[in-house]
Parts: C-alpha cells; structure tokens; sequence
C-alpha cells in the first residue's frame, strides 16, 4: 500500500490529504508533465529537530529542471522552503522524512508552456521514512537489459514524472529476477546509474564514479560524497567511465541518493562485492553521512534547514 500522511502542501497551502487532488485532464496526469525533487529531513532526539539536508541544493537542481522543460514557477525558493517546513510541522513527523515537491503542468493545451497557455502548480508530499533495513545488510544487485535514458532523448539531468518509465522497466524486471535495485548501463554501454540513485564502486582504495555526462542525474547526494571522500576520509575519489565488467572485480560498491542514502551492494549478477558484505569504505561514509545530516557535525550544520525552531512539536 502506498504510504500517505495526514497534510499535503498544495498550490500555496496545507490540505487534508484527500483534498490534494488534479483534474484527469491536466498535463501532469496525461503526460507526466511534471518535475519534481525527493528530499529529506533528519530527526535529531537530542534536540528534538528535524534538519532538512542541503534544502538550498535541491532548489537549485529543481529550478534547473523547470528550466529546461521551460516551467514558470509560481513560487520563490524561500516560500517553497516555507512550504516545506509548514506540510512537514504540520504532520508533526518526529522521524526521518522523506518529502517531494512537484511542479506540475495542470489543464491547458497539449505541450504548452507558456503561464497565459496552461497552469503551473506546485504541491509536497511528505512522508515518515526510516532508514531501510538494506542499509545494515546490503542489497543483491544486477545489471538491467534496459539501458539508461540519453541525454538526447529524455535527459536523466532532467528529474522528471516522465523519465520514470524508464526506471519502472528496470525496476520490475529485476525484482521478478530475484534481484534487488539494478544497474542500468547508458546507451554507449557504460554504467550510468540505478533507477533511482547513483552508483559508486571501491577500486584499490580508490572511490570510481561515472561523471555526469554518463547520462545520470546531476545527485546532490553523490556530490557529497565527493566531497566528503576527499576532504574527511582522504580518499581519491575518480570521475570516469566504467565498464560492466569492473563491476565483478570491485571491492566495495554502492548506491547514493536521497532516498537510497549510503545503500550498500554486496552482489552484482551473482557475483559477491568483495566479502560479500558492507565494505570499510562504505560502512565509514555511512557513519561519516549520517552524523552530518542528523546535525551531530558543527562543521558542516550550514548544509541543514531547521523545521520546527521555537515551535518544537508536541
């Protein structure tokens, strides 16, 4: 069953969840004319606060996308991050939460773009997600037959309803396979990236990942790992291709997003990652991660946007 809340934020307010709703006509519905960002916020218990992690970063990267699908947005970023805080306060979460802000094309003629031809809104859906239980284990992964969105066709830079398709194919197909999230290589034949994450391996010490000209989604996630890599555990981290086959000889590999987090692979086509368990390198930016993202690293609490201030939840 899909999971629901009690609020959704929607066209500049906070709704019942059964009021947030669209025409069957719009764009959004017909076509998937929307674009959209998965987002998170971390329960800190000492402090009883939730800490959305690098809310100004993922603006960014949805303006980004409404550029290029050519969407006005009705919003400034400071009332969306208002909104983010209201639909959250308002479902009184005091767990981690993933949440979603959707811009969306509603009724209006086929294709348009321009705000006098159809009308652009914006809703959030919020969610309580705890961490998934693969993060501890790892997940069996494999190498999908369906090949990764081209930049030239429907852009993986692009966070959009419609590029999901493309996901859904490999998604289904590896779980009838037995498998967990797959592996999905680009049209050159290259790894790109999950479904819905990025994807990272360990070579000789060294942390490898495709670059974002591999037709992958420009992660916020993966960048922090970058960084963090480099500047906290002085580890080389390489921005290069990788072939199918580096897959099976890796030491450690891993997906990294929003919602997968730090997601560990210990498989890939049935052959075991290393020991077959969540590798060292992993495992320390797992730690390394989430300390940062709960508010539990001085140094880095610029990257986090408190939810309930002074008006702590009851």
């Amino acid at each position: 069953m899909a999971s629901t809340a009690d609020f959704v934020w929607m066209d500049g307010k906070v709704v019942p969840w059964k009021e947030a709703t669209v025409h069957v006509s719009a764009e959004t519905v017909l076509r998937g004319a929307n674009v959209f960002e998965g987002m998170r916020a971390y329960w800190n218990d000492e402090e009883k606060e939730l800490y959305i992690f690098k809310n100004r970063e993922h603006l960014r990267r949805l303006r980004q996308s409404t550029r290029i699908m050519r969407m006005s947005v009705p919003y400034s970023d400071d009332e969306l991050t208002q909104a983010f805080i209201d639909v959250i306060r308002a479902n009184r979460f005091t767990e981690g939460v993933h949440f979603r802000p959707v811009v969306y094309f509603g009724e209006g003629e086929a294709y348009a773009w321009k705000p006098e031809e159809i009308r652009t809104g914006v809703f959030v859906l919020a969610y309580a997600r705890p961490h998934l239980a693969s993060i501890a284990t790892g997940v069996k992964s494999c190498v999908s037959t369906w090949r990764r969105n081209s930049d030239n066709a429907t852009p993986s830079r692009v966070k959009a309803a419609a590029n999901y398709h493309n996901s859904r194919f490999a998604t289904v197909e590896a779980k009838m396979n037995g498998f967990g999230p797959p592996i999905m290589l680009n049209d050159r034949g290259e790894v790109a990236e999950s479904p819905g994450a990025c994807f990272m391996m360990v070579r000789d010490g060294r942390v490898i990942t495709p670059p974002v000209t591999a037709d992958i989604l420009e992660s916020i996630t993966r960048q922090t790992l970058i960084d963090l890599y480099r500047d906290e555990l002085g580890v080389e981290v390489i921005e290069r291709d990788i072939d199918r086959t580096e897959l099976y000889v890796a030491d450690e590999t891993f997906f990294c997003g929003s919602g997968a987090e730090v997601q560990p692979i210990t498989a890939v086509d049935h052959y075991a990652v290393g020991d077959g368990k969540v590798g060292p390198l992993t495992k320390k930016m797992q730690d390394l991660y989430f300390e940062i993202a709960k508010g539990k690293v001085a140094k880095y609490r610029h990257w986090l946007t408190p939810v309930y201030g002074n008006q702590k939840p009851r």
